[in-house]
């Protein structure tokens, strides 16, 4: 096989590692090009047993080093107008096209094709390889090796991961917390609206609440990151059966990107103090419980 860059970034797209599907066909190639060059490697599974975690090392024994860490997922192409295939390697102009060929499977490719340079070099330092699974999804698979290593006694000194930034170094990503909030209201015939509790009125409500909250995280600021404070917004919501039918439950998804330092707990600790104090004793005045 020809161990360019571009040659193992084509067989790393050519897995479909989409969230949503295993990886570990891609993971066993990994692992199968590392074995060939005496490198050893060890997978973390999920509870399933359908997706792996992949870490190897390379160098002399004991603790400090550099890890080199990326994620073996891809999000969704359902819905998109690609001009090429997106599960195969397409050059065109000097650049790689593909689902994946940035985000992130671009810099694994990378990091593969490095590892014969590495072995050829007496390394100073341990060199770790880290590649784990969901993390599109909520950097699921991620946490059992930040487990294993927390608990290694050979942890590395620092972790370079190789999202897309444009060749700019950048500091860290903001923490994430996703939530999803449910109302439950009384329905009724919409002739006698009155006598029922709408839930998505007073899921409107509550989101309202939430861009309030928005603008006061906004004062808080760091110029590490772009935007330079924590973010909040709604991304979906359903509620509702018929258009003449007082909604009996709604339910809505929002997340908030947050700056280092922050508790995101906080957002969601006054969203549901807001409720008790203003929403539920109105429902329950309107709907009788």
């Amino acid at each position: 096989m020809n161990n360019t860059p571009g040659a193992i970034l084509a067989a790393l797209l050519a897995f479909d590692t989409t969230s949503r599907h295993s990886n570990l066909a891609m993971i066993d190639w990994i692992a199968d090009f590392l074995a060939a060059r005496g490198v050893a490697s060890r997978r973390f599974y999920d509870p399933s047993g359908g997706k792996a975690n992949l870490y190897a090392r390379l160098g002399p024994s004991g603790g400090g080093g550099v890890m080199l860490s990326g994620h073996t997922d891809v999000v969704p192409v359902d819905g998109q107008a690609w001009s090429v295939p997106p599960f195969s390697l397409t050059e065109r102009d000097g650049r790689y096209y593909g689902r994946g060929s940035a985000d992130m499977k671009g810099f694994l490719a990378c990091v593969l094709a490095a590892v014969d340079d590495f072995l050829a070099v007496p390394l100073r330092m341990p060199l770790h390889l880290a590649f784990s699974y969901d993390e599109e999804v909520g950097c699921l698979g991620v946490r059992s090796l930040v487990d294993f290593l927390q608990a290694s006694p050979e942890k590395p000194a620092l972790c370079l991961i190789g999202e897309p930034t444009e060749m700019q170094p950048v500091f860290g990503h903001k923490g994430k917390l996703a939530m999803r909030c449910c109302i439950e209201g009384q329905a009724c015939h919409s002739a006698y609206a009155p006598q029922g509790v709408n839930a998505i009125r007073y899921a409107a409500r509550l989101i309202n609440h939430l861009d309030r909250l928005g603008v006061r995280l906004a004062r808080q600021q760091d110029s590490r990151f772009s935007p330079p404070f924590s973010t909040l917004q709604v991304g979906t919501i359903q509620g509702g059966a018929a258009l003449n039918i007082v909604p009996q439950s709604c339910r809505f998804d929002f997340e908030i990107r947050y700056l280092p330092g922050m508790r995101p707990e906080a957002v969601t600790e006054a969203l549901a103090a807001y409720a008790r104090r203003r929403l539920l004793p109105e429902m329950r005045r309107v709907g009788g419980g």
